[in-house]
């Protein structure tokens, strides 16, 4: 069977939670990059994949897909190679649950104000303190929040790895280099030695993106 295709560009924290899921499967893959900070996602070729213009998609063997939870559970349940949600049905919720508060709260606050400003003059702008103030808020509570979920086992929801911790980790990834993460993390226990866990695992490595 052909190789599965993903596109989406490697910085983007939900190209590289589908791309964790595929490296935790062992499952081969082709990253085809796709720049949106370039407009690239607006490109005709590119819109008949996902017609909002975000990131990623996929395409195995002809099978469309987007939508990273669609894109993440699909890979988790046509490849083989360890289970990525959880059998037992609390756990199975918890995972969903994490997973919805990155999608709502965790990413807009963290990514959306907090680490895109900290970029700004990487990108050639300025960075805006007060989108970062006023986002502040909405950052601690999403620490505290994910912090007050986070299980005693290895993984965000047990003992294993699970979707939930490979939608988390690559935002963390970006948010742990900002004062703001540096400053509040300590303040986070459950959520800093899951971190310090899931930071080091071979996946990760494998997905770094290349910034400079």
């Amino acid at each position: 069977m052909p190789t599965p295709v993903l596109y989406g560009p490697a910085y983007s924290t939900y190209t590289r939670t589908a791309r964790l899921a595929f490296e935790e499967k062992g499952a081969g893959y082709r990253l085809e990059e796709v720049d949106i900070l370039k407009g690239a996602g607006q490109a005709p070729a590119y819109l008949a994949k996902h017609p909002f213009g975000k990131v990623p998609a996929l395409d195995h063997d002809g099978f469309m897909l987007y939508e990273t939870t669609a894109i993440a559970r699909y890979v988790d349940e046509a490849f083989p190679g360890p289970k990525l949600q959880p059998s037992d049905a609390k756990q199975r919720a918890r995972m969903t649950q994490i997973m919805s508060i990155v999608d709502a709260y965790a990413y807009p606050a963290l990514i959306g104000k907090v680490v895109i400003q900290r970029i700004q003059p990487i990108l050639g702008g300025t960075t805006d303190e007060k989108v970062i103030a006023d986002a502040m808020p909405q950052v601690e509570k999403c620490i505290k929040s994910i912090d007050n979920l986070v299980d005693a086992g290895a993984g965000l929801v047990g003992d294993d790895i699970s979707l939930a911790d490979l939608y988390l980790a690559p935002v963390l990834a970006y948010f742990t280099t900002t004062p703001e993460g540096q400053r509040m993390m300590p303040g986070a226990p459950r959520l800093s030695r899951w971190w310090q866990s899931i930071a080091g695992r071979p996946s990760m490595s494998k997905t770094q993106p290349s910034l400079g």
